[in-house]
């Protein structure tokens, strides 16, 4: 199953999750965040993926999600937080935020670099000053559109820009990971884009990634499950008054009978949101198909 990043934000928002790994068993870390993956296709998660830097000790979660507001994107990044707390053991979270992608190009011409299990991504990361941030935008466009076509190896590159920071992203999907090296090795193409951002007050990063894993190739009900037991033995611990509510219940059976149809009406809301939503899905990978 593949993933992909948007070529621009309309219809969907992009966000990444920088973790430095702190265990000797990575792979332990990368199963837990598989499992992540899944909790969050019920957050509004149309798709997801984990990129491990190739030389380095990093790792990325990138997760595409249906365009919200900027209200409901701070709501929804308190609650990945918060689910990522019980990572903290495993992994520290070194950055975080979502991104408006403002311009792409693939080979195949469609409307967004698609990306697969075992595919070599790399990542160029320009940071500057927030009054500069709109020039170096358009100057990553410029080296971008001029070099696009020329790049032997290249099937998809996607321009992104931090919505918190004054930060450009620029990815590319390769073929291999030795075209993706005789890129990057090459002096002449690091010294004509040194040219386009020379005039600027940047800071220039840049890796190389494998994509590890998409959404679905795990089910990850196993991370689901333990949460929600954690967050129902949280809730007895901090309120202690499980046991009473259940005789009170059964003392006022006018109220027990409310509640059930409260719960059906609930339940019956949720499986309206949920057909709702897997609609949008299928119309947004009709779109990027």
């Amino acid at each position: 199953m593949a993933c992909f990043v948007p070529f621009n934000n309309k219809n969907l928002d992009t966000s990444f999750f920088i973790f430095r790994p702190t265990v000797v068993l990575v792979d332990d870390f990368v199963d837990e965040l598989k499992k992540f993956s899944s909790c969050a296709q019920s957050l509004g998660c149309v798709r997801s993926s984990i990129f491990r830097s190739i030389h380095g000790n990093m790792i990325i979660w990138y997760g595409t999600w249906l365009k919200m507001s900027s209200k409901n994107k701070d709501l929804l990044t308190a609650t990945l937080l918060s689910m990522l707390s019980n990572l903290s053991s495993m992994a520290i979270i070194t950055e975080h935020s979502f991104f408006d992608a403002y311009a792409g190009e693939s080979i195949d011409g469609s409307s967004a670099a698609k990306f697969s299990t075992g595919d070599i991504i790399s990542m160029n990361v320009a940071a500057t000053t927030s009054s500069d941030l709109y020039d170096l935008s358009y100057g990553i466009l410029a080296i971008f559109k001029s070099r696009f076509q020329n790049i032997e190896g290249i099937t998809a590159s996607v321009c992104l820009r931090c919505e918190i920071m004054p930060r450009v992203v620029w990815l590319n999907v390769w073929k291999s990971l030795q075209l993706c090296y005789s890129w990057i090795l090459n002096k002449e193409s690091r010294k004509s884009m040194l040219l386009y951002l020379d005039r600027f007050s940047v800071n220039l990063k840049y890796d190389i990634f494998r994509v590890i894993h998409v959404s679905g190739d795990h089910n990850g009900l196993n991370f689901q499950s333990s949460s929600a037991n954690q967050l129902l033995e949280n809730g007895k611990e901090s309120t202690g008054t499980g046991s009473a509510e259940l005789r009170y219940a059964a003392n006022e059976p006018c109220i027990a009978v409310f509640s059930n149809y409260i719960s059906c009406f609930v339940n019956s809301v949720y499986k309206f949101y949920n057909i709702f939503v897997n609609y949008l899905r299928e119309l947004i990978f009709l779109e990027y198909d």
